[in-house]
């Protein structure tokens, strides 16, 4: 075991209960020293090794903590995230990192200025059906792309009460909570588009925040089509690929989040898994003969973010996810936004 990195959680909500917590915890190069609960204690259960402390400057003012991770709400992000590189902190920080592309590109500065790492909670890159349809990509199963198309779809017919994520706002609603994953995916995958065309709305009724999108990108000789929406009572595909010679689909979603909610610890035998039922299907030509049958998820795995974290700072190995990376997802929830309002097609430069 090398050096312990203190850290500090800057809120106790569903990130931390269900991914940061689980994930620092496991892995025995961090140690979570502080976290903030601006009233309650419910962090205690889990983890009374920690002490709970009541303002965000009791973590600054910590000369031990190195790392504090930054996972409150959306609007907050900036702001803290600029005090903790300020104090002399490295930052982990939920999606989006920023509200805007300046303020984005001031928290980059600032922390190559104080030579400190930043980085951006970009979980979903360890999917394991993402990791799935990124190798069938890459090994051409389907032939010469033509299509890829991704899903995040929920039912929730009724406004979620006490939540922010429910208010009024251009920076709310669903593009920059889930759209901020499946922006991510694409990009990792394809890299900026030559276009965009957006469409948002608000389905439910008394609905004030976006709850669907539909977003096409287009490249040379490809579309990606993202969806979204909370009045899906029965999804689809969760991604389709479709190509030359064939298709593949994939249903369901990654079981990390649900296992994490259930209470189990990513560091459980057969993390990540999936049963063969579902397993995605391709059907299509490879080497001149017809092939149709389940292709196996390929396991997903969140711990590998704050393994590489560990890495990064310890070793100074590049990191997996760079702030320039969600920079450029920031970048491109602008664009959609100002798609929908235009209603028009978006050429990049």
């Amino acid at each position: 075991m090398g050096r312990i990195i203190q850290t500090a959680l800057a809120s106790f909500g569903m990130s931390s209960m269900v991914f940061h917590g689980p994930s620092l915890k496991v892995n025995p190069n961090f140690s979570i020293k502080k976290i903030l609960e601006r009233s309650k204690n419910l962090s205690v259960e889990k983890y009374p090794e920690a002490e709970i402390v009541r303002s965000f400057e009791n973590i600054l003012n910590d000369r031990e903590i190195e790392l504090v991770v930054i996972n409150t709400p959306d609007p907050l992000h900036y702001k803290m995230t600029q005090k903790a590189l300020e104090a002399g902190k490295n930052v982990v920080v939920e999606k989006p990192f920023a509200q805007t592309l300046g303020e984005a590109d001031e928290l980059i500065l600032l922390a190559k200025e104080k030579n400190l790492l930043l980085t951006v909670y970009q979980n979903r890159r360890w999917d394991g059906d993402f990791l799935t349809v990124k190798k069938i990509i890459e090994e051409k199963k389907v032939g010469r792309l033509v299509e890829f198309e991704s899903h995040f779809d929920r039912y929730r017919n009724f406004i979620q009460p006490g939540t922010w994520k429910e208010d009024a706002g251009d920076k709310s609603g669903v593009l920059y909570n889930l759209g901020a994953h499946m922006i991510d995916q694409v990009l990792m995958l394809f890299g900026l588009p030559k276009s965009i065309t957006a469409h948002l709305d608000i389905l439910r009724e008394g609905g004030r925040a976006k709850d669907y999108y539909d977003i096409r990108f287009q490249y040379d000789g490809f579309a990606a089509i993202l969806k979204s929406s909370y009045l899906v009572r029965e999804p689809g595909p969760r991604y389709s690929v479709h190509g030359t010679l064939g298709s593949f689909h994939k249903w369901g979603i990654d079981p990390q989040e649900q296992a994490l909610k259930d209470g189990h610890l990513p560091n459980e035998s057969s993390w990540g898994s999936e049963p063969k039922s579902d397993w995605g299907l391709l059907n299509a030509e490879i080497d001149g003969l017809n092939y149709k049958g389940k292709i196996e998820t390929i396991p997903g795995n969140y711990n590998i973010f704050y393994e590489n974290v560990y890495d990064a700072l310890v070793t100074g190995a590049d990191l997996l996810v760079k702030p320039e990376e969600s920079r450029n997802g920031l970048k491109i929830m602008e664009i959609c936004m100002q798609s929908d309002r235009d209603k028009r097609t978006i050429f990049l430069e």
